[in-house]
């Protein structure tokens, strides 16, 4: 996630599921005429679309069948404010599902629930 608009409440990312990932790859590149690349991260499989300038998105292996709660996951710049942030949601009407965490070098996010229950990610270069 390099190159990524830092400004905030900017979508800066985000994580489609998929469940086969060697068709969606294939699916993606042909329908959107763009590069899709398999990556590794450990041992997890999954496929980044190019975006050289500026945000993008990737492809995440799932065996969950497609639903809300399981659904494309928007990432929030919220960029050197994270903790602040994430201490707003549930004063403010959301629930936080997965407290904030490291994502390698990309740098840390908060898996949250909106006011409206929407699935989001607060994501920060920084901790803060």
């Amino acid at each position: 996630m390099t190159n990524l608009s830092t400004n905030p409440n900017v979508v800066v990312w985000f994580d489609l599921p998929v469940l086969d990932l060697d068709r969606a790859i294939q699916f993606y590149s042909q329908v959107l005429d763009n590069k899709v690349s398999k990556e590794i991260f450990g041992d997890f499989q999954f496929a980044v679309l190019d975006h050289n300038d500026g945000n993008g998105g990737c492809l995440v292996p799932t065996d969950k069948p497609i639903t809300a709660e399981n659904s494309i996951l928007v990432y929030f710049s919220v960029d050197g404010r994270l903790k602040e942030a994430t201490s707003l949601v549930e004063k403010n009407g959301g629930k936080i599902e997965q407290d904030i965490h490291e994502i390698g070098p990309h740098g840390l996010r908060c898996l949250i629930k909106d006011s409206e229950g929407n699935r989001i990610a607060l994501h920060s270069t920084q901790s803060s």
